[in-house]
């Protein structure tokens, strides 16, 4: 019965592309929406138990986040730089203390989001605090399982960890997400010589600038668990450090990429 829903609803948009033509019309577009949220569901129902519990914890994570981030009350300055970049934090019950990043990129969002989210596995290549991302599953277009491993900070004051995590990316308007919590994957056990640390919530917000479209208010939650014996002022000052400096390679690597791409048009 499945597979006979997906082949009706490949022939309806098969069908609604021939009727648009080059300017389809209103009701076109609404029946099109209508389709694809259908065609998502079909997809929803061929998951198994385990993907279903993923999607479940993806959503879970945002939504959380989105619940941190709506409450303004609370926040107290960590790092306030000259540039106006800001990382503040504050403590919740049943999750601990939380780090929000909250800075302006010249860079428009779109671009941001396929940077972080369709090239995540090239981070290492330009956040010298990253070692590697590894992306273990997919499920649909929202859903997938991340393997990270972190460098150790410089005088070893924090070794290496590793964090599975499943990422949730989403796209509300010109709004985009990409949050995420710890998880368990069987491809990914514990790891000889790292310790398994864990996230979440955690959530990346992007937005057009009010002031100018072609630039991105960027809000990163952040909430780790880096276990082993350290001290929590030694905790504080790499995490809220670690986010400043995260922006600043962004800046980075968005910068370059920019000049590549003049180059290849030139």
């Amino acid at each position: 019965m499945t597979g006979l829903r997906r082949n009706a609803m490949i022939a309806i948009h098969h069908e609604l592309n021939k009727l648009s033509g080059p300017g389809p019309s209103a009701w076109i577009n609404h029946i099109r929406r209508r389709s694809s949220l259908l065609s998502s569901r079909i997809a929803e129902e061929t998951y198994s138990e385990a993907e279903h519990c993923y999607v479940q914890q993806g959503q879970d994570a945002l939504q959380k986040s989105i619940s941190i981030l709506s409450d303004q009350d609370g926040w107290q300055t960590e790092i306030e730089s000259a540039n106006g970049d800001k990382v503040m934090s504050k403590v919740l019950p049943d999750i601990g203390k939380v780090f929000k990043l909250e800075v302006m990129l010249e860079q428009k969002t779109n671009d941001l989001y396929g940077e972080l989210v369709d090239n995540m596995e090239q981070m290492g290549e330009w956040n010298p605090n990253v070692k590697q991302v590894k992306i273990l599953q997919k499920i649909g277009q929202d859903t997938m399982i991340t393997h990270e491993v972190s460098a150790e900070t410089p005088g070893n004051v924090v070794g290496p960890r590793d964090f599975v995590s499943v990422r949730c990316a989403k796209r509300r308007g010109s709004t985009c997400f990409l949050a995420g919590m710890s998880t368990q994957h069987p491809e990914m056990p514990e790891q000889k010589g790292f310790v398994r640390a864990e996230n979440g919530p955690t959530c990346i917000v992007m937005r057009p600038s009010a002031e100018d479209p072609n630039k991105t208010k960027f809000t990163w939650l952040l909430s780790l668990d880096l276990k082993g014996w350290i001290p929590k002022t030694v905790i504080n000052r790499v995490l809220s450090q670690t986010q400043v400096d995260f922006a600043n390679h962004l800046r980075h690597r968005m910068a370059s990429n920019g000049g590549l791409d003049a180059a290849i048009a030139c």
